[in-house]
């Protein structure tokens, strides 16, 4: 395809990504707290779990946009997909992502597995973002000038 520099939706992805792993960070420190407080004998705050609710749809909004400029990046410079591991990364931390989303939507005192199943999923989704942000790096190497 011969469409213009792609640096812009590159900026958009560094962007993306950097307010991922933002996101990510707040997300553990609230759900850390939500988990301490649910367990011991402490008043916890109202707006608590409304911004972890709100962080983890933030969070899933931007990991699909980087599926996007991953996808419409890819195939604008090369034509096809699959030029490197970041592609499965990726495809996996989207998946951990929107499994984690649902089970979050499935917490209830009668669905214990699912705060579980929510947890796992995102230690997973942790080492599944340091590794599409390591590969990430390399891919986006052989897009600059």
């Amino acid at each position: 395809m011969n469409l213009p520099s792609f640096l812009w939706l590159w900026r958009i992805a560094a962007w993306s990504m950097g307010l991922t792993l933002t996101g990510y960070g707040l997300l553990a420190i609230t759900g850390g707290v939500l988990y301490y407080t649910r367990s011991k004998p402490i008043e916890r705050s109202a707006w608590l779990r409304p911004l972890h609710l709100g962080l983890g749809i933030s969070m899933v909004t931007l990991v699909l946009v980087l599926l996007s400029i991953g996808i419409v990046g890819t195939l604008g410079e090369y034509g096809s997909l699959g030029h490197s591991i970041h592609l499965l990364f990726g495809l996996a931390v989207v998946a951990l992502v929107l499994i984690s989303a649902w089970s979050a939507n499935r917490i209830s005192p009668e669905r214990p597995w699912a705060r579980r199943l929510h947890v796992t999923l995102n230690g997973v989704l942790g080492l599944g973002l340091v590794a599409v942000g390591l590969s990430g790096w390399q891919v986006v190497q052989k897009y600059l000038p």
